[in-house]
């Protein structure tokens, strides 16, 4: 799963929604759009970590002379070096952090719920809406049935395909 930027607002909304109407946490009227605030603060947060990662590879892969195909190698290693988590794991460092500060925050009353099921309810909103890589990558590659995968010709047009159907879908 991967977070993209235009899909934070409709995920805190949800959260906060979802945890108030299932009687999770207590959050009053005047103060839900500052919950859902703070919950996409958290999102932002991650996305600007990673972004200075993905900075810190770009200089790493300049430094050492690689090309661009190394990318995703020098980023892990830069993400370790850093504690930064991605993936499905970094979904969950930041459901994480979210339960957290649904605890500490003056913008929600009263939290009624312990971390498994308020972890599982975030998680499946999470899901509901990151799952489109998947998708995007099935449908990819059913557009490309004519091409040879591994094969060069398929990797360029695999990447062209992707970014037009996340464009199409308004992910970037």
């Amino acid at each position: 799963m991967r977070l993209y930027p235009k899909v934070i607002p409709t995920i805190a909304r949800e959260v906060v929604q979802t945890l108030m109407q299932e009687g999770d946490i207590e959050v009053e009227t005047m103060r839900i759009a500052d919950a859902e605030m703070d919950m996409a603060a958290i999102m932002k947060e991650y996305l600007a970590a990673e972004e200075r990662v993905n900075a810190a590879t770009r200089e790493a892969l300049d430094r050492r002379g690689y090309d661009h195909s190394r990318f995703n190698q020098v980023k892990r290693e830069m993400a370790d070096v850093r504690g930064f988590k991605m993936g499905d794991e970094g979904i969950e460092y930041v459901i994480g952090q979210m339960i957290e500060f649904l605890l500490i925050s003056r913008n929600v009353e009263e939290v009624y719920s312990d971390d498994p099921p308020l972890r599982k309810k975030v998680f499946g909103i999470f899901k509901k809406h990151l799952d489109v890589d998947d998708e995007i990558d099935r449908e990819a590659r059913a557009r490309l049935k004519h091409l040879q995968e591994g094969t060069q010709a398929f990797e360029i047009e695999y990447q062209k395909t992707i970014e037009l159907l996340r464009r199409s879908r308004g992910l970037i």
